[in-house]
């Protein structure tokens, strides 16, 4: 990637992490209380998202390395994956920092044809990951706690959701998606013309794209489901997050109520995906869940600022590495 484009991604993550320092509208007298009350976790609990963050390059990497054996080194992958989702958390709209920037890192060692069908496959198995946890929350749910006519029908139409999204994901697999996207988009209004000039540039470009897509799923089933199995542990491994800050305040949590928390509470801010790391939607909808699982608001709300907390931690980490590939990539030069 050009030095003046990494800048650029520096630059605007650090701009954004500003932002969200001056909008997290507490005293810092207390959020060092809470600080102060979670103790070790804290650490802990950002040593925790180092393992998830393997979990995940791991996913990536397997998709990467698969079939043509590029062999890119899994240091590398690693801190792509970091920093990718440190742009994705302080950008709106998300994917719309963290997989440009992945896509330009990896270019130069893979082509760019390669580069992009493996970010978008990982991307595509990110999201995947996601509707076959938020399932199991309403399994679970469903299971183990009563429900009224209200909760019901919400849980219905999570699961009709996510039931309906996982079968379009697994029809993309099969027969590719990226050039069915690129139609959709061309004929919504505003960036309509942007996306058939850009398949018109891109079209070899696109197919090869979703041919290797296709060929993941058919020809690859094992990469595919290994890939896809540690998105999801990634998923449940972080629930402990929720788990251990909540037994800070209560031994009346368990494991299950903390996937719940994570599942619910992730398609709840998930929903204000145009607002960078979901200002106050991720506080708001874990203090939500837990009332409704009976734990009081005010644990949520002492559970979401640490992991706020911890995010801040990795974004500041993540930009850290941004410059630390430019530095290692200049003296390859």
């Amino acid at each position: 990637m050009k030095a003046k484009y990494r800048n650029l991604f520096f630059i605007a993550g650090i701009v954004l992490l500003g932002v969200m320092l001056i909008s997290l509208d507490m005293p810092m007298s207390e959020v060092w209380e809470n600080v102060c009350k979670a103790g070790y976790w804290l650490p802990f609990n950002i040593a925790l998202w180092a393992f998830i963050y393997m979990m995940n390059a791991t996913s990536w990497h397997l998709i990467i390395n698969d079939k043509e054996q590029t062999h890119i080194p899994f240091s590398y992958i690693y801190r792509l994956t970091i920093s990718g989702y440190v742009l994705n958390y302080v950008t709106p709209l998300g994917l719309l920092g963290g997989e440009p920037y992945r896509i330009m890192e990896l270019t130069p060692h893979v082509g760019r044809a390669k580069a992009t069908s493996s970010v978008i496959l990982y991307s595509m198995m990110h999201i995947f990951s996601h509707f076959w946890f938020w399932l199991l929350g309403v399994v679970l749910f469903v299971i183990l706690y009563p429900m009224d006519w209200g909760t019901g029908i919400l849980m219905g139409m999570i699961a009709a959701l996510s039931i309906l999204v996982i079968y379009f994901f697994m029809k993309g697999y099969r027969n590719g998606l990226v050039v069915k996207v690129f139609r959709i988009l061309s004929h919504i209004p505003y960036i309509n013309r942007w996306s058939r000039r850009f398949q018109e540039r891109n079209t070899e470009v696109l197919q090869r794209i979703d041919a290797q897509i296709a060929a993941l799923h058919a020809q690859h089933k094992r990469t595919f489901y290994l890939s896809l199995g540690l998105e999801f542990l990634a998923r449940v491994v972080g629930s402990l997050e929720i788990y251990v800050l909540m037994r800070i305040l209560t031994p009346d949590v368990t494991i299950v109520d903390s996937i719940l928390i994570m599942a619910f509470s992730s398609l709840f801010s998930n929903l204000m995906f145009f607002m960078p790391m979901q200002i106050g939607a991720r506080e708001g909808s874990i203090a939500l869940v837990s009332e409704r699982l009976h734990l009081t608001a005010g644990y949520g709300l002492f559970t979401g600022l640490l992991c706020r907390l911890r995010e801040l931690c990795w974004i500041v980490i993540g930009l850290v590495l941004i410059k630390a590939n430019g530095i290692k990539n200049n003296k390859h030069a």
